[in-house]
This record gives structure tokens, sequence and C-alpha cells, in this order.
């Protein structure tokens, strides 16, 4: 990244954002509840800090999705930059977490298809170096949005909050 004179470029740090966010959720996964004198007795505060490593992780994968708007005037750019914004909302506030997150992996899984095709470049090229970087970097956000939809959004979110009501 310094030898590319990249590692200040504004897509570059969102996308690695996003990628600290998808290991933010992994280690709120593992992270282990600790021991309570009181076993087996539920507690009213679910303040946790797993609860507050999953809003972290939720909000750092949202910094993926602010590199792929386009500024363009086409129909296309427009209805996917207001799709997209949507569907991040939805997955920051932690609001229908699990459906935004796998419409999401789904999206993302077409459009990473779509831009990052390095299979099609000889090996002995640069873009294919490029693209298939960014390629694997969009992967690991939708690994990230996997966890998301395998475990949900966690304690401080929308849903979460519609349970005690």
């Amino acid at each position: 990244t310094i030898l590319y004179n990249v590692i200040w470029e504004p897509r570059f740090l969102l996308r690695n954002f996003a990628i600290g966010g998808g290991l933010i959720l992994l280690l709120a996964e593992c992270k282990a509840e600790s021991k309570s004198i009181f076993a087996g007795v539920p507690r009213l505060d679910s303040n946790t800090p797993q609860t507050y490593l999953q809003l972290a992780g939720r909000l750092l994968l949202v910094f993926m999705f602010m590199t792929l708007f386009r500024f363009d005037v086409s129909f296309i750019s427009i209805i996917q930059n207001i799709f997209g914004s949507a569907l991040v909302i939805l997955v920051g506030v932690g609001f229908k977490t699990k459906l935004s997150s796998l419409v999401l992996v789904l999206w993302l899984l077409c459009v990473n298809l779509y831009l990052n095709p390095f299979w099609m470049y000889s090996a002995d090229t640069f873009i294919q170096d490029y693209l298939r970087y960014d390629f694997f970097q969009y992967m690991s956000v939708i690994g990230g949005l996997l966890l998301i939809v395998a475990h949900g959004p966690g304690g401080i979110s929308v849903d979460d909050q519609k349970k005690k009501w």
C-alpha cells in the first residue's frame, strides 16, 4: 500500500474499514460471556461488550457501500444508489437486519463479479493483481455480512428493541 501510494485513497480506506468491521463481528462472536456467580439467571441489561462490538462491526461494514456510489445521471446508477442506500441504512440501524444483509450479500456478489473479473486477464499484467485484490476485499465484506445473517444484529438494534416491546 505504501509502495503504490494508495494508503490515503478514500476508497482504499473505506474498504479496509469495512474489512475491519467484519473482523470485529467475528471477534464479537468468539468472545465468551463472562462467568457469573448466579448461574443461569438472566440479566436485565443486555449492554455487554459483545453487543457494542456487534454494533461497531455492523456500522463499519456500511463503509464498503460508500465506495459503490456512482454519481452518474443514468437511470441504473440512480436506482442502484437509492436501493443500496436504503439497505445500508437498514443494516446500520438494525431493522430487518438479516433480510437486508442477505439482499446486500446477493447484490454485492453480483457487483463483485461484474466489476472485478480478474480471471479474464493474463497473470503477468498489473490489472489482474488489482482486480484480484478488490475481488477478495469484496468477498471478505460478504463474509462479514453473512455473519450478520447467521447471528443477527446484536443487542443494540431496532430488531432487538422490538423484542422488548
